[in-house]
């Protein structure tokens, strides 16, 4: 291949995103015409203009958020209200749910999704993804507007930069996301205020449940479940740690679980795969629900990730953080030299795993296991971030259907 007829994936992206704008241009100026002769023609009356209008819609770009959304998706159905949800998952579970009044349909991995949502034509829209209105994802000219859930009790300060800054409102799963949402708006005072609410967390209500009905726990002291659940990219610790972490593990004798973020196998590919023909000694666990695995294991080993909060406000045991100097700089936590809150609250509940500890990772992971010393400051976060217990369907679902299309 002649090297000037070659474009990297950074590049030939941009060049996607360009040409999805400029056809989605082009599409809303040739509707615009469209709406403006159905106008005359329908004697000026505007609510005929209204029709095929979808009032209110859930965008899923992967089916791992199916947690998130089948309890508003539940109480829609409750309620006989109609939602329609759109999914970029053709194996999403929502396309299986027996329901009568959510209808839910795939729309197509990647580009293909996002070339059907941004021609949306929707009263209301709620989704957990990210980065609206930044890159492939535009804003709907005929989207009413746009409701932002998240799927992790953190304060979001991990999110990419920008991703929350066109959305009209966010439902926060608590306090420490509302006060880090306000953060970012007061230090770029650009972008549009958005409506805020800590209505509680869909995806932990229903974990709490299914927890009551795992198998009860029992701790093998000899033997120990070590999980490693790290979060991805080049900061997260099987990226900055991986061998060396893992080859320690392995001379302990314990038994290890090893549980990558779902995103490393595609952003982390080589290293993951790497690591996984290495290691085949341990498990490696891809489960769709992390509970079971969680509930196996008796200390978890993680670095910035969010599953710190699941495994401590929903199981209550100890856990280690890895310090892996996390890097922010495509980060919104970029905009503050504060530390992110995740990190200051794995400080408080946790304890802080080095490498030079490596060495030494079976006296330091005993250690762990036998302190309990940390069980108040477990509960002091789980008020920060986890709102409402029991009730964030509903309070969502209220705020969906009350709040009037902006």
């Amino acid at each position: 291949m002649n090297n000037f007829l070659y474009i990297d994936p950074g590049t030939g992206s941009m060049l996607f995103s360009l040409a999805i704008g400029v056809a989605t241009a082009a599409v809303f100026a040739f509707r615009a015409l469209a709406v403006k002769i159905r106008f005359i023609l329908s004697g000026g009356k505007a609510e005929k203009l209204q029709a095929g209008k979808i009032p209110y819609l859930i965008f899923s770009d992967h089916k791992r958020y199916w947690n998130v959304f089948k309890p508003i998706c539940d109480q829609f159905e409750e309620r006989k209200i109609p939602l329609v949800y759109y999914t970029q998952s053709e194996d999403d579970p929502a396309l299986s749910a027996k329901y009568e009044y959510v209808k839910a349909e795939y729309i197509g991995e990647g580009n293909k999704g996002f070339v059907k949502m941004n021609m949306l034509n929707a009263g209301t829209v709620i989704a957990t993804t990210p980065g609206l209105d930044v890159l492939q994802w535009k804003r709907s000219k005929t989207v009413d507007r746009y409701i932002h859930i998240p799927h992790s009790c953190d304060d979001l300060a991990g999110y990419r930069m920008f991703a929350l800054d066109y959305y009209d409102a966010f439902l926060a799963c608590g306090q420490n996301q509302i006060d880090f949402a306000k953060k970012i708006e007061e230090a770029r005072p650009a972008i549009k205020r958005k409506e805020m609410f800590a209505a509680g967390s869909t995806f932990l209500d229903a974990a709490f449940d299914h927890v009551k009905e795992l198998p009860e726990h029992s701790f093998n002291k000899e033997k120990p479940v070590i999980l490693l659940a790290p979060s991805w990219g080049p900061s997260s610790i099987l990226v900055r740690f991986g061998d060396s972490l893992l080859a320690a593990l392995k001379e302990s004798g314990f038994e290890v679980i090893v549980r990558p973020h779902p995103q490393s196998f595609t952003a982390d590919k080589e290293v993951i795969d790497s690591l996984m023909e290495k290691y085949a000694c341990f498990e490696w666990n891809r489960d769709n629900d992390n509970l079971a695995v969680l509930n196996r294991s008796d200390m978890m080993i993680t670095d910035f990730s969010g599953i710190i909060l699941e495994y401590t406000l929903l199981f209550n045991r100890p856990f280690m953080y890895a310090d892996t100097s996390f890097d922010t700089a495509v980060y919104d936590a970029a905009w503050f030299d504060e530390k992110m809150w995740i990190l200051r609250a794995a400080e408080k509940m946790g304890l802080k795993l080095e490498e030079k500890d490596f060495g030494s990772i079976k006296d330091v992971i005993n250690n762990a296991l036998s302190s309990s010393s940390l069980e108040a400051a477990r509960n002091e976060i789980k008020n920060e971030c986890w709102a409402e217990q029991g009730k964030a369907a509903k309070n969502i679902v209220d705020f969906i259907t009350a709040s009037p299309n902006q």
